[in-house]
């Protein structure tokens, strides 16, 4: 028998994609991207020049740039909007530019590349908003938080998205119970099974550490509170199996590089090691899973605004995707 040293595990490892095509002319902050299919489409964002109206095309598996030409009622320029992908087709709700806050919905079909915009006959719409978030569950797309220019919000949201565009309708969520998270905007939200989990964010004056779980058959919200805390917002959460990987952000402070792991078993942060070369710290990114690889798109480091992708190979935690028998406990 070989006397060998047994062979390292591979560990996740950072690169800049090789992109090429028909490169973005700006960079992105606030923006949206939304996968369909092997295509991540983004939307909107802003630079230190102004906000974007426009749609630009990443192909995941050539890492090829493209720009295509768009039809219909396009949306206004905007910033921290939501995006959400239904079918084939992409609802942009609120955002804004300047002083504006938007509480309008464009509905973007991917097959056709035509915008519309659908009408709602009633005035039980929610207030305009830019910086929430949204998540799909039961032909709903539900709507978190966010802020006015005013003042933060907490407040839910669903948007019926079952039918055709003239019959989508808007209904508040009367939330069960006393514990709510306070309001805020620029923190995140993902979908594990019918559970919403709310990562961060900030009022305008506080960065927040708090994790919150809404049932979203229930109504009921449930905090969650690990062992260590970390403050962000304008982070991004993207969810990798039983994890969530929570990339970047503000911590209040100044803006982070840090890659953090929340196990939603054990609802825990976990140190895990990269190699490679991360992105540069920054906030007002996006990010995305894909073929076992985790990308980020653009965002701000407080003095630039970046036109980057970034890559994180996995490797060993590629399993992960396949990890799907689990619950989450936030009693």
């Amino acid at each position: 028998m070989l006397n060998v040293e047994p062979a390292p595990p591979p560990v996740m490892y950072w690169s800049k994609a090789p992109v090429w095509g028909v490169l973005p002319t700006h960079g992105f902050r606030a923006h949206t991207v939304t996968l369909a299919d092997n295509v991540a489409w983004i939307f909107g964002g802003c630079d230190d020049k102004g906000c974007f109206k426009d749609m630009w095309c990443f192909n995941i598996e050539t890492m090829q740039w493209t720009h295509p030409e768009m039809q219909g009622d396009l949306p206004p320029p905007c910033r921290a909007h939501s995006a959400t992908l239904v079918g084939r087709k992409i609802v942009i709700i609120g955002g804004g530019e300047n002083a504006s806050y938007y509480n309008s919905v464009h509905v973007f079909d991917i097959p056709t590349r035509r915008w519309s915009r659908p009408t709602f006959t009633t005035t039980d719409v929610p207030p305009p908003r830019r910086a929430h978030t949204t998540v799909l569950y039961q032909n709903k797309i539900w709507v978190f938080g966010g802020g006015n220019g005013l003042q933060a919000l907490n407040d839910v949201w669903t948007l019926d998205v079952s039918g055709s565009l003239d019959r989508m309708r808007w209904e508040q969520v009367a939330i069960s119970g006393r514990k709510r998270p306070s309001p805020r905007g620029y923190h995140t939200a993902n979908l594990v099974q019918n559970v919403m989990i709310v990562v961060g964010g900030s009022d305008g004056r506080e960065c927040f550490q708090d994790i919150w779980c809404l049932n979203l058959d229930t109504a009921v919200w449930t905090q969650i509170k690990p062992d260590t805390l970390h403050r962000r917002l304008s982070h991004s959460s993207a969810q990798v199996g039983s994890y969530l990987f929570i990339s970047g952000g503000h911590d209040g402070s100044e803006y982070s590089p840090e890659l953090l792991l929340f196990n939603l078993v054990s609802l825990q942060y976990e140190p895990r090691s990269t190699l490679g070369r991360p992105p540069a710290p920054r906030g007002y990114h996006a990010s995305l899973l894909a073929d076992s690889r985790l990308f980020v798109f653009g965002g701000f480091n407080g003095h630039d605004v970046f036109d980057d992708v970034h890559m994180l190979d996995l490797a060993a935690a590629a399993y992960l995707p396949q990890v799907t028998s689990f619950s989450i406990d936030a009693q």
